[in-house]
C-alpha cells in the first residue's frame, strides 16, 4: 500500500544510494599526468559505459517518466468516457502535458552529455594535443551547463504548458506576495518614531537647571 510514510522510506533509501555510489564512483577516479583526472579501472570504466550514463542516469528516469506520463493519458482518456465534471478534466489533460512535456524537456538537455561522457571516458583526449583538449574541456563545459538546465527548468516548462499553473502563480505573486509586501511597506512609512532630538534637549535643560 502506498503512503506518505512508505515514501519517505524510499526517499531515504534513494538519498542515501545515492551518496554512497557517488562516494565510491569518485574514488575511482585517479590523476593522469597527460589525461587528466579519469577512471583508472577497467571494471569501472565499463560500468560507467554500459550501465550508469546509459541506464541510471538516462534511460532509467525517461523510462520512469514516460510510463507515469502513459499512465496520465491512460488515466485522460478513462475519464473523458465518465461522466466528470469538466474542470476535472481539463485539469488531468494539463497535468498530462506537463509530464510528456518534462520527459521532452529531460531527453533535450540529459542525453547530449550523457552521449558524450561515454565517449570521454572510452576515448579521453590526451593534454600532449592542446586544441583536442581545448575542444573537449569546451564542449563538455557547454553541455554540462546545457545539463544542469535540467535541474531548473521545471518552473518555467509548467509556467508555459499550463494555464491553470499560470493563474496558481499570478495568484500567489500578486494576491500573497505583493499584497503583504505593499502591506509591510506601508506599515513602515506609517510608524511614529520617536523624536531623539527633543528628548535630548529636554535632559539637557533639566541637567542645566540642576546645576
Amino acid at each position: 500500500m502506498c503512503t506518505l510514510k512508505l515514501g519517505r522510506y524510499f526517499a531515504l533509501m534513494f538519498i542515501c544510494f545515492a551518496i554512497i555510489h557517488s562516494i565510491v564512483l569518485g574514488c575511482s577516479y585517479s590523476i593522469h599526468p597527460t589525461l587528466g583526472c579519469v577512471l583508472s579501472n577497467y571494471v569501472w570504466v565499463q560500468y560507467s559505459t554500459y550501465f550508469f550514463y546509459p541506464v541510471l542516469f538516462g534511460f532509467l528516469p525517461i523510462i520512469i517518466a514516460s510510463l507515469f506520463s502513459i499512465l496520465a493519458y491512460h488515466n485522460v482518456r478513462h475519464i473523458v468516457r465518465r461522466q466528470l465534471p469538466i474542470v476535472r478534466r481539463k485539469l488531468d489533460k494539463q497535468i498530462t502535458a506537463m509530464v510528456l512535456m518534462r520527459v521532452i524537456a529531460y531527453v533535450c538537455l540529459v542525453v547530449p552529455y550523457n552521449a558524450y561522457r561515454i565517449y570521454a571516458i572510452n576515448y579521453p583526449t590526451s593534454r600532449s594535443v592542446p586544441m583536442a583538449y581545448a575542444v573537449g574541456r569546451l564542449l563538455q563545459a557547454i553541455l554540462l551547463s546545457i545539463n544542469n538546465i535540467n535541474f531548473i527548468i521545471n518552473f518555467y516548462v509548467f509556467t508555459i504548458f499550463s494555464s491553470r499553473f499560470r493563474r496558481q502563480v499570478k495568484f500567489v505573486l500578486v494576491k500573497k506576495c505583493w499584497q503583504q509586501w505593499k502591506y509591510w511597506c506601508c506599515s513602515m512609512n506609517n510608524q511614529i518614531e520617536p523624536d531623539n532630538d527633543i528628548e535630548a534637549r529636554n535632559s539637557q535643560i533639566e541637567s542645566e537647571e540642576n546645576i
